[in-house]
């Protein structure tokens, strides 16, 4: 039989118990989630620097990668970018991109013409109609319904270039920014929640009607809110043929770091394809806000912005300098 005094004593070490982890879960819930953007190449600091004031004061990733990637589109000095892209081999500029949000939603343009900033009309997509993608004059009359003004893309330093280009009309990709290149971008927000974007002008001098990966979910660009995000750059046509950014979160998902699943998916490429000459590369974002950079070769460079500091780092390479 149980006395006074141990009967006393053992309630009080119940009562105290139960109200541990209450207050574990109250430390817990006052932990904030750093919030983290990460954009390909130099032109992806402007870009984080757009998200970061959406992120800072606690609003969407969503939002945040919008507002970035249409700085770069609205800059006629990036020549691989919506505004004074380079165009195709008949001297149009056409553009592709593709948004996606935390709840799987996505949206996306391809061939898209006279519109500066797809990556908004890819986001209205999304949010207004039961589709995923639109194409051509399709998407350029859903811009124009929507509000979209109709611009001439093709600015004098492009269009000089691109009448230098036919002088002799050889096509050879460089291998990494010297002609083409996106920029995909992916962010986390406050709440923990993922999104990512990509736009591109695509290859400069393409055939006309040529799409790269860029607007591809699962190719340009993935994010699945429960594991992480990822988004590839270089040429289109290796990261379509191993649907790469697909590739790269579900590695995540599988328990690989952010870093050694853009490494695997580079090595499925050169396993399987000939890389020689042309470069791709993938960045990654996880719910932990870890960060991974991998490309086929040297001279891929991203943008991280965490903690309100803005930074260019290079990526390593399976192909060494």
């Amino acid at each position: 039989m149980k006395t006074r005094r141990k009967f006393i004593k053992e309630s009080l070490t119940l009562a105290a118990a139960s109200q541990l982890p209450l207050n574990l879960n109250a430390t817990n819930m006052e932990k904030t989630i750093e919030p983290v953007v990460i954009s390909t190449w130099r032109h992806g600091l402007p870009a984080n620097e757009a998200s970061w004031k959406i992120l800072d004061i606690g609003g969407k990733a969503i939002d945040a990668v919008e507002a970035g990637v249409r700085v770069v589109e609205s800059d006629p000095n990036t020549r691989s970018v919506g505004l004074g892209g380079l165009p195709d081999r008949d001297g149009n500029v056409t553009l592709d991109a593709c948004i996606m949000d935390e709840t799987s939603n996505a949206g996306a343009v391809c061939f898209l013409q006279n519109i500066e900033n797809p990556i908004s009309v890819a986001r209205l997509v999304m949010d207004k109609t039961p589709h995923v993608m639109l194409a051509g004059e399709g998407a350029f009359r859903f811009a124009i319904e929507s509000g979209f003004k109709k611009t001439n893309l093709l600015t004098e330093a492009s269009k000089k270039d691109w009448k230098k280009w036919t002088e002799t009309s050889d096509y050879k990709p460089v291998i990494n920014i010297e002609n083409h290149d996106t920029i995909g971008l992916l962010a986390l927000d406050k709440n923990g929640d993922l999104s990512g974007a990509c736009t591109t002008s695509g290859l400069a001098y393409k055939m006309h009607g040529r799409v790269g990966d860029s607007p591809i979910i699962g190719a340009g660009l993935f994010v699945d809110n429960e594991t992480g995000a990822a988004t590839a750059t270089g040429m289109g046509e290796l990261v379509m043929k191993t649907i790469g950014s697909f590739l790269v979160v579900e590695l995540m998902r599988q328990g690989a770091t952010p870093q050694e699943a853009c490494e695997e998916a580079v090595m499925r490429i050169v396993k399987k394809l000939d890389y020689k000459d042309l470069q791709v590369g993938y960045l990654a974002l996880n719910k932990k806000g870890e960060i991974g950079a991998y490309a086929v070769h040297p001279g891929f460079n991203y943008a991280l912005m965490k903690q309100a500091e803005n930074k260019m780092y290079d990526a390593i390479s399976y192909v060494k300098s």
